[in-house]
C-alpha cells in the first residue's frame, strides 16, 4: 500500500500516464537525449530488456523526426518476456546472451548494424547492493558483449549501471570499445536510487578485436578492481541530466500544478494493458475445460 501511494505522489508516474508512456522510465531516456542529442541521424535502433516498452515508444516518436519516410526507421525490441506490440517495432523474444538474437537483429536490419543501442535492463533488486551492483554490471557486460555484434563503428550505446565503489573496471572496459564515456544521473531518477546511466559515443572496438558469444569480456580473477594505474584507470565524467528548473523525482508535487484553478481529471492516452499471454492462458482454460 505504502509504494503504491509513493508511487501515485510521484510527478513522472503521473505524467507518464497522462501521456501515454507504459512506465515513467521514458522520461528518463528522453532527458538523456536532451542533454546529448543521441538521437541525431538515427534510423535503425535496439531497444534491449524493452519489457514493458516504455523506451522503444519513445525510440519510435524520436527516429520518425528523422526522416520523411517512416519505413526507413527500424527499431528491434529484444527481452526474453513478451511484452504488448508497438506500432512499428519488431519485437524479438530472445535471451541477449544468445549469438543466434544478435544474428536475428542483424538480419531484421537487412545485413545494416544499428546505429544506436540501448538497454534499461535491470535485475531485481535484493536491497543488498553489493549483490545488485554485481548482478547489474553483468548484465550492463552482456549488453555490451552482444552490442559489439550489432553497432556501427561511430554508434552509441546508452544503458543503466549501478554506481558503486567497484565500478572502475566497468569504466576501463567500456572506454576500450568507446571514445567517449559518460556517467548521467537524470532528473527523473530518483535520489535515492543507485542506478545512472552510461552514455558511450564514437564505438570504435580495439584492432582486431573479433566479437564473440563464448567467453565474457571480462574474467575477474585475473585483475583487482580499483587496482588500475596509468592510462589503464580511466575516470569517466559524471553529469546531471535534465533541465534543474524542472520536476524533481524524489519531491512530491501538490495535484494542482502551477496555472491550473482546478484538479481536472485525464483519462490515459493508452489504458491498461492486458499480458500479451493473456488470451494464450484462456484457450488452455477452455481446452482443459472441453477435455473434461
Amino acid at each position: 500500500m505504502g509504494k503504491t501511494s509513493k508511487d501515485k505522489r510521484d510527478i513522472y508516474y503521473r505524467l507518464a500516464k497522462e501521456e501515454g508512456w507504459r512506465a515513467r522510465s521514458a522520461f528518463k531516456l528522453l532527458q538523456i537525449n536532451e542533454e546529448y542529442n543521441i538521437f541525431e541521424g538515427v534510423l535503425r535502433a535496439v531497444d534491449l530488456c524493452a519489457a514493458p516498452g516504455s523506451w522503444s515508444q519513445v525510440l519510435t516518436k524520436k527516429l520518425r523526426q528523422n526522416t520523411e519516410n517512416e519505413d526507413d526507421v527500424k527499431i528491434v525490441a529484444v527481452d526474453l518476456q513478451a511484452m504488448a506490440s508497438l506500432p512499428g517495432v519488431k519485437q524479438i523474444q530472445g535471451d541477449i546472451t544468445k549469438i543466434s538474437t544478435a544474428n536475428e537483429i542483424i538480419k531484421e536490419f537487412e545485413g545494416h548494424k544499428a546505429d544506436l543501442v540501448v538497454c534499461d535492463g535491470a535485475p531485481d533488486v535484493t536491497g543488498l547492493h553489493d549483490i545488485d551492483e554485481y548482478v547489474q554490471s553483468q548484465l550492463l557486460l552482456a549488453a555490451l558483449n552482444i552490442t559489439t555484434h550489432v553497432l556501427k563503428i561511430g554508434g552509441i550505446f546508452v544503458a543503466k549501471i549501478f554506481r558503486g565503489k567497484d565500478v572502475t573496471l566497468l569504466y576501463s572496459q567500456l572506454k576500450l570499445f568507446f571514445e567517449f564515456v559518460t556517467v548521467s544521473k537524470p532528473r527523473s531518477s530518483r535520489n535515492s536510487s543507485i542506478e545512472a546511466f552510461v552514455i558511450c559515443q564514437n564505438y570504435k572496438p580495439p584492432p582486431d578485436y573479433v566479437p564473440t558469444m563464448v567467453n565474457p569480456l571480462l574474467d575477474h580473477k585475473y585483475c583487482d578492481f580499483n587496482e588500475f594505474t596509468g592510462p589503464n584507470r580511466f575516470i569517466v565524467p559524471f553529469n546531471a541530466c535534465g533541465d534543474l528548473s524542472a520536476y524533481d523525482s524524489d519531491t512530491s508535487y501538490p495535484l494542482l500544478l502551477e496555472g491550473q484553478e482546478s484538479y481536472e481529471y485525464k483519462e490515459p492516452v493508452q489504458g491498461p494493458i492486458d499480458p500479451p499471454y493473456k488470451e494464450i492462458l484462456e484457450k488452455n482454460k477452455s481446452m482443459q475445460t472441453n477435455n473434461l
